[in-house]
């Protein structure tokens, strides 16, 4: 199989206090490491880890070191859940812009971001609108802190957008293996994922969804009350009983199960 090596080392100003690092060390041991690299013939993506805290001139001098070395890949990380969607505009444009000053056609750039503000997913999806080549993501978003931007949720919003064009209906079994491996609860109401994701026991909703049902509708049942669609995921429209239930809830619930409802 291919490898694809990370060279990654921190270049924000907070980091280079904490290690006593000036550019010019960082710039070096970057050059020093990319070159093992590049000689024994592994392509090479340079990350520099705290990007979006890092000082504009020093990124330039990092990455022109990095693409002169060999480096075919850049990755832009917000280590610490710093980025807003704006961060992330400004940021890419920025690095764009450097690759295109080096002459350089085929350097890919790539986005790590962590959950930190909650911005994650959206920063991941905004990260692609505006030119990332490739973007990062984990299991349930499961990672260091509060995580990552949750892959499965990715590729969902991929995949509504129409940039995506696969089967996705194994993304629940996915999320599910990955929470028995690592012993972690699945929260209820997570998207997509969670229990409750596809579950409605308000009446007015389900009242909707059972009659979409009952026209044969299948379609229209899954999209009715639902901004995603559950069996595009290998999930269905569940409906259930609550205190906001009206009798059609209690009908269709009997009726599913073969139970009379007279």
């Amino acid at each position: 199989l291919p490898v694809e090596v990370y060279a990654f080392i921190g270049s924000s100003p907070i980091r280079q206090y904490a290690e006593a690092w000036d550019v010019d060390l960082i710039a070096k041991r970057s050059a020093d490491a990319i070159d093992v690299a590049v000689k024994n013939g592994l392509e090479v993506c340079y990350v520099t880890e705290d990007t979006t805290r890092s000082r504009p001139d020093v990124l330039t001098t990092l990455f022109r070191t990095a693409i002169d070395h060999g480096a075919s890949r850049l990755c832009l990380s917000d280590t610490v859940g710093h980025a807003t969607p704006d961060g992330v505009r400004n940021l890419i444009q920025f690095t764009r812009n450097v690759v295109a000053g080096t002459g350089r056609t085929d350097v890919g750039i790539d986005w790590h971001g962590h959950n930190d503000r909650g911005l994650a997913l959206e920063n991941a999806i905004w990260a692609l609108e505006f030119g990332a080549d490739r973007v990062h993501a984990t299991a349930l978003g499961i990672g260091e802190r509060v995580g990552n931007a949750q892959m499965e949720l990715v590729l969902l919003n991929m995949k509504l957008l129409g940039q995506l064009d696969r089967d996705l209906t194994k993304l629940l079994k996915y999320c599910e293996t990955v929470a028995e491996a690592v012993k972690w609860q699945i929260p209820i109401n997570y998207p997509l994922v969670g229990r409750d994701a596809f579950r409605t026991a308000t009446g007015v909703h389900a009242a909707a969804i059972i009659k979409s049902m009952k026209r044969g509708d299948a379609w229209l049942a899954d999209r009715i009350y639902s901004g995603v669609p559950a069996g595009m995921f290998g999930r269905e429209q569940e409906i259930c009983i609550g205190f906001m239930s009206g009798a059609s809830n209690v009908n269709y619930w009997l009726e599913k199960r073969g139970l009379r409802s007279d």
